[in-house]
């Protein structure tokens, strides 16, 4: 079939694996059927032959369980569309909870499932016994039961997928190694094969484990890596029965199948053991590893204390394979930052097969439509750094990564492995200041600290956690008297030359054509509306910008300004994120505080809110901006790096006359969410406009030149928003909000709520949410938010429920 190669195609999807087949059957589903798919063996090879051919529906966030409720609803009519076999079976699932956070855990997925429709059940141990005779339930207290999962065979849904993209006229070439991808710095333009050059107006790579490799020779970050994977297929299960569900026991890391007569189990344990670590080798297609039984032993002795029939049943076959694994467990999809149509979907971390149907879906629709089709922010490619693809760092990771499909998903909860990577320049004082530090984005950041007589460690749970009350403590001190924030991970750009006014305003929702010294807080939309980017935006000078953002979008951000840059405009973009550290000083006692290591004058009438000057601190010259993201006076103290070091020691040796406290990025969280300050990722994303989001108020429509997504505002101002972002505070201080909450008003569920923390000044929890057909009034006692099963009677406003009239940030 080589010779059959065509020179050119629409779409070049490499690796033939039940992903790139389920791309190909979606684009072809779209109209485009000049769709090349290249496998460098055998459809299935490598990983999706050997999957345990789970098909499981709930997932951890809202739209990760859509994607995985529409691959339920294919596989049930692919057999029938295509006639190929698929193996498909909907038996249901039941997952076991032997712990109490466990079972909050479940809870809470069960109430989520609410927002969309999808059945799950909470059940009791009787009830987990009738629908499972086989297990032995003497340490579980209870679990969830969702009807429609199943499972099927995936080497034939990976064929049936192939059948389909073929009718509709994608062409699929096996034994065909892609060598090279070939571009011109800027966009993709074809592939090389060991049977010639085939160029490509799009690529797609969907190369499971030698994704990393392929990705990396043409600068594109994918980091991944494989691990062991363990099952064991036991025959002559006494009491087996087709019909049994899908068993999931994650307390003790392990699944159990019906599998052709026999019993499958699995496992994801902790600790597992990464593969591959100097390459695979050329010839590896279907093949198995040697594996080590007494790696899995353990998790095998607690399957057998579950399923106790399983100590007189034979074991039929003992297999390890390789699976490829992410630094934070979550896919990889979406066009790349590096080149224009260099799309991506890879490390789907042994949960391929009941991703496949949705992956293709969105990623077939993103091709098309040039932007992804729902927010898919959490699995989106360009959220890696370049760091991540660092083998050393990936084999550290994936070995915590793998264990975490079944984990406990505690909130706050911290990676304990590839630790150190990135430190701000004043991490060791910090760190004995008392800080705990969590992992963000490879930054060490203080998420709280400790007084002199605790450990600054954490101790998990749904409730509330060992650092509640001393997060508390920086809360109040922020509101009170002044607190100090370590806030060097924020994404830092330098856009300069003379064009860069003109290219920034048409950017930026928001008018940034100020006076030097001025800040401008703003968001960059797409054409649609909705917002793709967060932030503040400072003039240096007539030529010169500083845009500040969240570390989590450093190259998203990065990259939809370059992207948006004209080729023919005179400005140069630089990320100067590790130039500078960040100290905050915030809090109504900021001012006394600053002005007494300062000859400057900061009073307000000197420094109004919302203005950057240079300041003499210390030895060093600083850049102090006057803004905030806590509702309070402050100011963020911009430091070149080989500074930062003295102009800590500068404030904390100050500090202590204005009762200076460190605060760390649980305290931050409270205290913006307080406020109703707004979080991209969480509270707004692509799919959410300033109207919606109540940012209107940073948006200039009568601006000289317009700005992007403009045309998408005046329509939408015209025809009036259908969903609206409401800040809501549950009336018992008792229950605790993180996200997915249901928002319930009378017997509809109108939103769910997406990001809550306690607010300690309002003295309950709050969570930011969207409401739909909310109309003008939000009634102020109509709502609900249902809590792992139960409703509570929630405090709803369209205003910050601190401080609205922002009369502190102005002191």
């Amino acid at each position: 079939m080589a010779a059959d190669l065509p020179s050119h195609a629409r779409v070049v999807i490499v690796g033939g694996g039940v992903i790139g087949c389920s791309v190909a059957y979606h684009l072809v589903k779209l109209g485009w059927s000049d769709v090349v798919l290249l496998e460098r063996k055998q459809l299935t090879s490598g990983t999706t032959w050997h999957a345990a051919g789970l098909v499981g529906q709930l997932r951890q966030s809202i739209n990760m369980t859509r994607l995985a409720r529409y691959t339920g609803e294919l596989y049930r009519g692919l057999e029938a569309e295509t006639g190929q076999a698929t193996g498909y079976r909907q038996c249901g699932s039941l997952s076991l909870a032997s712990t109490a956070g466990r079972m909050e855990e479940l809870k809470r997925s069960a109430s989520m499932a609410k927002v969309f429709g999808l059945p799950v059940h909470v059940v009791s141990p009787g009830d987990i016994r009738s629908l499972y005779p086989l297990a032995n339930l003497d340490d579980v207290i209870g679990g969830i039961h969702i009807p429609s999962d199943g499972y099927a065979n995936a080497v034939d849904i990976t064929q049936a997928l192939a059948k389909g993209a073929r009718a509709g006229g994608a062409k699929i070439f096996q034994d065909v190694k892609v060598t090279s991808i070939h571009h011109d710095g800027r966009r993709v333009s074809g592939v090389q094969t060991e049977h010639g050059r085939l160029a490509a107006d799009y690529i797609v790579l969907c190369g499971g484990m030698w994704t990393r490799d392929l990705a990396a020779s043409i600068g594109v970050t994918v980091p991944l890596h494989a691990c062991e994977h363990y099952y064991v297929l036991f025959k002559d299960v006494p009491g087996l029965q087709p019909d049994m569900p899908v068993l999931r026991d994650y307390d003790h890391c392990s699944y159990f199948k019906y599998d052709a007569g026999k019993l499958l189990v699995g496992a994801f344990e902790p600790n597992a053991r990464p593969w591959g670590m100097d390459g695979i080798a050329e010839d590896f297609s279907f093949g198995e590893i040697a594996g080590d039984f007494t790696h899995f032993e353990p998790v095998l002795l607690d399957a057998m204390r579950r399923v106790p029939a399983l100590e007189h049943a034979g074991i039929q076959k003992f297999f390890c394979g390789p699976e490829s694994f992410t630094p934070d467990v979550r896919y990889h999809l979406g066009e790349s930052a590096e080149l224009k149509h260099c799309f991506v979907a890879a490390g789907l971390n042994s949960i391929g097969l009941q991703s496949a149907g949705g992956v293709g879906k969105v990623v077939a629709e993103w091709i098309r439509d040039g932007h992804p089709p729902l927010d898919l922010w959490e699995v989106d490619v360009r959220r890696n750094m370049p760091f991540q693809i660092n083998r050393k760092y990936l084999r550290a990771r994936v070995s915590e990564s793998l264990g975490l499909l079944y984990a406990t998903h505690w909130p706050f909860r911290q990676y304990e492995t590839a630790r150190g990577v990135r430190k701000s320049a004043v991490h060791d004082r910090l760190a004995r200041a008392g800080a705990c530090f969590g992992e963000a984005f490879g930054w060490e950041r203080a998420n709280w600290y400790a007084p002199a007589d605790v450990e600054p460690a954490y101790a998990y749970s749904y409730g509330r956690q060992n650092w509640f009350e001393h997060s508390a403590r920086e809360h109040r001190a922020v509101r009170g008297g002044v607190g100090l924030f370590d806030q060097s991970s924020f994404a830092k750009f330098r856009l300069e030359g003379a064009d860069a006014a003109r290219v920034l305003n048409q950017i930026s929702a928001n008018d940034v054509n100020v006076a030097p010294g001025k800040i401008v807080y703003t968001q960059w939309l797409n054409e649609r509306g909705g917002i793709e980017a967060d932030l503040t935006v400072t003039r240096l000078s007539e030529a010169a910008y500083l845009i500040v953002t969240g570390a989590e979008t450093e190259i998203k951000d990065f990259n939809w300004l370059q992207r948006h840059i004209d080729p023919q405009a005179h400005c140069v973009l630089t990320n100067v994120t590790s130039a500078m550290g960040v100290l905050s000083l915030m809090g109504p006692r900021a001012r006394e505080l600053l002005q007494s290591i300062t000859p400057d004058d900061v009073s307000h009438r000197a420094f109004p809110f919302a203005t950057s000057r240079v300041i003499e601190l210390g030895y060093a010259l600083v850049r102090a901006s006057r803004i905030t993201y806590v509702g309070e006076l402050g100011w963020e103290l911009y430091v070149p790096t080989e500074f930062l070091q003295g102009v800590y020691d500068e404030v904390i040796g100050a500090g202590s006359g204005y009762g200076l406290v460190h605060a760390g990025y649980h305290a931050l969280n409270s205290l913006r969410i307080e406020k109703a300050y707004r979080h991209w990722g969480h509270d707004i994303t692509d799919e959410d406009t300033p109207w919606e989001a109540g940012l209107g108020f940073a948006v200039k429509l009568d601006k000289p030149g317009g700005f992007i997504g403009r045309e998408a505002l005046l329509k939408q101002r015209q025809s009036g928003v259908r969903k609206r972002l409401v800040q809501f505070r549950l009336k018992s201080p008792e229950p605790l909000l993180y996200h997915n909450e249901p928002i319930w008003r009378g017997d509809s569920i109108v939103g769910f709520v997406r990001s809550g923390m306690y607010a300690h000044s309002l003295g309950g929890a709050v969570g930011l949410g969207y409401v739909t057909e909310a109309g003008d009034a939000i009634g102020a006692d109509d709502y609900e938010i249902e809590v792992a099963g139960v409703r509570h009677a929630a405090s709803a406003s369209l205003r910050p429920m601190y401080d609205p009239k922002n009369e502190r940030i102005k002191l």
